[in-house]
């Protein structure tokens, strides 16, 4: 049996407008507070890659199961994160693997 997580759920976001990233990685850091997640994280791109700068923030996520990344996704604290970074977002890209 493997230690690994069942689920990594990865979401790739940029700001519609620079000066809001700080915004968005407080409205993302909220996710946090949430308690079915084994491991969570937000970060700023470190921009280490020249050839794609398109992500300026990035939330990383580890679930024991479907259940419980459904379970995040309905919760309260989710949908205040949703409505806070919606506004201020330009892309978000989401993987579940």
């Amino acid at each position: 049996m493997s230690d690994r997580p069942a689920i990594r759920h990865v979401v790739f976001f940029s700001a519609r407008d620079k000066a809001d990233i700080p915004r968005i990685v407080e409205g993302l850091g909220q996710l946090a507070d949430i308690p079915h997640a084994q491991f969570f994280e937000v970060r700023r791109n470190s921009r280490s890659d020249a050839h794609s700068t398109e992500v300026d923030v990035i939330v990383y996520a580890e679930f024991a199961s479907a259940e419980d990344l459904a379970a995040y996704k309905a919760h309260p604290i989710y949908e205040n994160s949703t409505a806070t970074v919606k506004p201020l977002r330009e892309l978000r890209i989401a993987a579940d693997f």
